[in-house]
């Protein structure tokens, strides 16, 4: 067999499995309304511990459940924090996880951010999609998280629990995570190991 057909068989098999990838990670078409209504719940940690995960230091700062729509997810391989998080998950609560509302806002995700843009007048006042949808970095505590958390689909409810932390790498990189669902820009990002994933049927 020559080289070529050695390259073209290889090229073929990762395009295939591409496309399998792309097949499973499809966005899901969930049902009208508020799909995921309740307020994420944050209880501050009386005493905070600090967790060795790989190559940093995770320092506690509150237990976090939330139950929310995938508005989006970005996959990282090779930033600074691709390390410790693989993902971000843009995540939408109360009427950010309603159809209606959706269908009025674009939504972006890129360079560890999350934004929205409206089309034309905003369908529900700016403050409530500022404090129900967040993007959030997602650490998986363990392997079987990971692989969870690399299944789920935009579109998708997801419930997940864990603890908010801020964290500081061997090198000195270090990140901080947001405690209010009412800031926005830079730093207003949660940072959340993640210890259990459960997508939910709306």
């Amino acid at each position: 067999m020559s080289w070529r057909s050695v390259l073209f068989a290889a090229l073929l098999v990762g395009a295939v499995w591409q496309g399998r990838d792309q097949w499973l990670l499809r966005p899901a078409h969930p049902p009208d309304g508020q799909i995921a209504p309740d307020t994420p719940v944050q209880v501050e940690i009386a005493e905070p511990q600090t967790v060795l995960h790989g190559h940093w230091r995770l320092r506690e700062r509150a237990s976090y459940d939330i139950t929310a729509r995938i508005l989006g997810r970005d996959d990282y391989h090779f930033d600074a924090l691709s390390d410790l998080i693989p993902e971000d998950l843009a995540l939408g609560w109360g009427a950010m996880s309603d159809n209606k509302v959706l269908a009025h806002f674009d939504i972006s995700q890129g360079g560890r951010f999350y934004g929205w843009q409206a089309r034309g007048a905003l369908p529900i006042p700016r403050e409530q999609v500022v404090e129900q949808s967040a993007n959030t970095h997602v650490i998986p505590a363990n392997d079987l998280v990971r692989r969870e958390l690399a299944r789920l689909r935009v579109g998708e409810v997801v419930h997940l629990t864990g603890t908010l932390v801020d964290g500081q790498r061997d090198d000195g990189v270090s990140i901080h995570t947001s405690l209010t669902r009412s800031d926005e820009g830079p730093g207003a990002c949660e940072v959340m190991l993640v210890d259990e994933v459960e997508v939910v049927d709306p």
